[in-house]
């Protein structure tokens, strides 16, 4: 299967395959809750060798404008609307039919079935939440099938390029906006140096969160909300986030700017009105140029090693004229921006607006294409970031996905609840795996 973009060509590479192969004897769906307590869908696929793969599909919080469609029942009486019935209606009446007894090794094969099926440029039909439950719970009953790790099995997928297999970077988020009084921006995050090892960078992160911890139990009278991508405080200015983790590294053995850095999710988006910027560091809406003169300002300052979306999505200009000033010393990563789709990023290359890209593989719906925007964005010379949503699950595919897809940062949240850990630790077995390799 190819994907095709002006300028840019993206090949997905066919798995090495047996000659005995199993095939999908039965799919099933069913609606399970998330971390949020909200329903998402997930898939168990049984493969006429017995083997068994089961998938749920995490969601965002607060979506894209150019990501696939997570498609949502939009009844009040059953959880609010956020109930997903239509989604696995959708998996029992149109999709199970065909692909019941379809190889499952045939990935590429199996994804283009769907995306054929639904016919529609941001899976709105059958939803993208249906479709990648089904993709990737394949994938997992196939892996299983081939007796080969998850992350191996997925790399057979991906051109190689020389690139050795190793555990990516991991991105920590303390403090989140979540909350709109927290502060403007999404997230306030520091980046281990990519000299450490991933164990180091493990205690690095919980050496950092359990003094930031205590410095908020000493600062505010309410007890810190520990939210899912890390603390939610009230604020009265962005900065000051900064220099409460500041203060919280300054205890820790680690010194900031050598063993770790800043990092700022703005998801500008969020805080960009008729075609104003709104923070409250500042008492008036920022033109897209103050905005970039406040990022500049606040690089000055904090040194920040990471910068996604600091503009709306749509601002494509002074995306390109805040790379042009900072991206020598700072990634400038595009997730809203991108939304993990092709013809996004290549658009942001052409424009010169990115050295990063930001790929939440739900957000595209197929595991083949989340794949081949990965291994595009490598060609490209752009830095790989791997992403959770905000509405996680338990399953910990992307661990798997991340190191197969030889990305360079993984984001999975705060050190912290339980659907973050079991992607922390997912990496912490791979990278045990990949030293007995």
């Amino acid at each position: 299967m190819w994907l095709r973009l002006t300028g840019l060509m993206v090949t997905c590479i066919q798995a090495d395959l047996c000659d005995s192969m199993a095939k999908i004897k039965s799919i099933d769906a069913i609606e399970v809750l998330n971390a949020k307590g909200l329903p998402t869908v997930e898939v168990t696929v049984v493969l006429n060798d017995g083997k068994i793969g089961t998938a749920t599909c995490p969601s965002g919080e607060s979506t894209g404008h150019y990501e696939a469609l997570s498609l949502k029942d939009n009844d009040e009486n059953r959880f609010g609307g956020q109930g997903v019935s239509k989604a696995v209606g959708n998996i029992k009446n149109v999709l199970v039919s065909a692909l019941l007894g379809k190889e499952a090794e045939h990935q590429p094969e199996i994804d283009k079935i769907m995306i054929d099926l639904d016919g529609t440029q941001n899976k709105s039909r059958l939803g993208a939440n249906a479709m990648f439950a089904i993709s990737l719970a394949v994938a997992k009953a196939a892996a299983e099938s081939s007796s080969l790790p998850f992350f191996m099995y997925l790399r057979q997928f991906v051109k190689k390029q020389g690139l050795p297999l190793r555990i990516p970077t991991p991105i920590f988020n303390f403090v989140n906006s979540k909350k709109k009084e927290v502060a403007d921006f999404s997230e306030f995050l520091v980046i281990p140096a990519s000299s450490k090892s991933y164990l180091e960078s493990i205690q690095i992160g919980e050496e950092i969160n359990k003094s930031l911890k205590q410095i908020i139990k000493t600062k505010f009278t309410s007890p810190p909300d520990d939210y899912s991508e890390g603390f939610a405080l009230d604020l009265s200015t962005n900065k000051e986030v900064f220099y409460l983790i500041q203060q919280a590294i300054e205890t820790t053995p680690v010194k900031l700017g050598f063993d770790v850095f800043f990092g700022l999710n703005s998801r500008a988006s969020g805080f960009f009105k008729d075609g104003k910027y709104h923070i409250k560091d500042k008492s008036s809406g920022l033109s897209s140029k103050e905005m970039i003169d406040y990022y500049l300002e606040l690089n000055k300052e904090m040194h920040l090693l990471y910068l996604e979306d600091p503009l709306d999505q749509d601002d494509w200009e002074n995306w390109s004229s805040l790379f042009e000033q900072i991206s020598d010393t700072t990634v400038i990563a595009g997730g809203d921006l991108i939304a993990t789709n092709l013809y996004r990023l290549q658009m942001a290359i052409d424009k010169k607006a990115i050295n990063a890209i930001v790929v939440k593989p739900s957000q595209i719906g197929t595991v083949i294409e989340s794949l081949a925007i990965a291994e595009a964005a490598k060609e490209t010379n752009l830095n790989l970031v791997v992403s959770h949503r905000s509405n996680e699950t338990n399953d910990d595919f992307i661990a798997d996905f991340s190191v197969a897809a030889g990305a360079d940062y993984i984001k999975i949240g705060s050190l912290s609840r339980g659907e973050n850990i079991a992607k922390y630790n997912r990496l912490l077995q791979i990278d045990n795996q990949l030293k007995i390799l």
